[in-house]
C-alpha cells in the first residue's frame, strides 16, 4: 500500500496510515461519477476506472507526439525545447503508470488476472517510483526551463556560450538522476512524515524560485529592451518574451493540478484526524485526475504557443492518418 495507490481493494499509504478512512471505506462499493455522502456529510466523488484508462491513453500519445516532434525537427534543436522534451517525458511517466496501473485494476476486477499481494506491492512500488520521480523530474525541469527564460533576455548577447548543448545534456542526466534517486528514497521510506515535508517543502521552494524569476522578467524586460537597439535582437527578445509567458503558462496549469494533491500532503501532516481533513481525503482519486489532466494539458500548451512545434506535430499527425488508410 504506497502513496499514490488508488486502488479501493488496496488503499493508499495516505488513507491508511494518516487517517482513519479506511474504517469506513466499503471495499464492495463500485465506481460511479456522481457524489456520494458519508455520515460524516462530506461528498465523495467516484471515479470510473475507465476514465483513468482514456485519459491516461489520450495523454500519452500526446506526450509522444510531442517527443517524437522535437526530435524530427531540427529547428527545436535548442536547450530550451530539449527541457521541454524532458517535460514531455515526465507527463508520460505520470501516464503510463496510470495506463498499467489501470489495466491491472480492471483485469483484476473482472476476474481475469490474479496478482499475488507480494508481486502487486512490487507493482505498486514502480508505479509510485515513476509517479514520484515524474512531480520531482517536471518542478525541476519548470525551473530549469524558467532559468533558461531567464538568461536569454537578460544575458541574450552570451547565451549561446552559457547555455551550450553540453551543458544542456549535462543539466538533464544531473535532473534524471536526481529525480529518480529521491523518488526511490522517497517510496522507501514512505512511511515516514519526513518524505511528506521534504516533497512539501521542494515544491514550495520550486514556486518560489520560479515566482522571483519571472517577477524579475516580467518587471524588467522592458527595460532591458531598450538596450538591444538591432532588429533582429528585438525579434529575439520578443521570442524570448513569449517563451517566458509559456513557461507562466505551464507553470500556473501545474499548480492548478497537481496543488490539490500537495494541499492533501499538508493536511496529513497538520489535520490527519480532523473530520473535514478526512472530507478532503476522501476525493483523493479526483485530485489524481487532475494531475493526469495537467499530462494532458502541457502537450496542447505546447503546440498553442509554438508555431514551429505545431507545424511538426500536424505534420506527423496527418503522416499517421495517411499511414493508417
Amino acid at each position: 500500500m504506497e502513496m499514490f495507490n488508488r486502488s479501493q481493494h488496496n488503499p493508499s499509504l495516505l488513507h491508511v496510515e494518516f487517517s482513519p478512512l479506511n474504517d469506513f471505506m466499503d471495499d464492495n462499493e463500485t465506481n460511479s461519477t456522481t457524489g456520494e455522502r458519508n455520515y460524516l456529510n462530506c461528498v465523495q466523488i467516484r471515479i470510473p476506472q475507465e476514465l483513468f484508462l482514456t485519459l491516461g491513453l489520450i495523454s500519452l500519445v500526446e506526450n509522444i507526439l510531442v517527443i517524437m516532434a522535437i526530435i524530427k525537427n531540427r529547428n527545436l534543436h535548442s536547450p530550451m525545447y530539449y527541457f521541454i522534451c524532458c517535460l514531455a517525458v515526465s507527463d508520460m511517466l505520470v501516464s503510463v503508470s496510470n495506463v498499467v496501473e489501470t489495466i491491472f485494476m480492471l483485469l483484476n476486477d473482472h476476474g481475469l488476472l490474479y496478482l499475488h499481494p507480494r508481486m502487486l506491492l512490487h507493482l505498486d512500488n514502480v508505479i509510485d517510483v515513476m509517479i514520484c520521480s515524474s512531480v520531482v523530474s517536471s518542478l525541476s525541469f519548470l525551473c530549469t526551463i524558467a532559468a533558461d527564460r531567464y538568461i536569454t533576455i537578460f544575458y541574450a548577447l552570451r547565451y549561446h556560450s552559457i547555455m551550450t548543448t553540453q551543458r544542456a545534456i549535462t543539466i538533464i542526466v544531473v535532473v534524471w538522476l536526481a529525480s529518480i534517486t529521491s523518488s526511490i528514497l522517497f517510496i522507501l521510506y514512505h512511511t515516514d512524515d519526513a518524505v511528506i515535508v521534504c516533497l512539501v517543502t521542494f515544491f514550495c521552494t520550486t514556486l518560489v524560485f520560479n515566482a522571483v524569476l519571472y517577477l524579475h522578467m516580467f518587471f524588467l524586460a522592458h527595460v532591458h529592451s531598450r538596450r538591444i537597439v538591432a532588429f533582429h535582437k528585438n525579434r529575439r527578445q520578443s521570442t524570448s518574451m513569449k517563451g517566458a509567458i509559456t513557461l507562466t503558462i505551464l507553470l500556473g496549469v501545474f499548480i492548478i493540478c497537481w496543488g490539490p494533491f500537495f494541499l492533501h500532503l499538508i493536511l496529513i501532516l497538520t489535520c490527519p484526524n480532523n473530520p473535514l481533513c478526512n472530507c478532503f481525503f476522501r476525493n483523493f482519486n479526483l485530485f489524481l485526475i487532475l494531475i493526469i489532466c495537467n499530462s494532458l494539458i502541457d502537450p496542447l500548451i505546447y503546440a498553442y504557443r509554438s508555431q514551429e512545434l505545431r507545424k511538426t506535430l500536424q505534420e506527423l499527425v496527418l503522416c499517421s492518418w495517411c499511414l493508417g488508410v
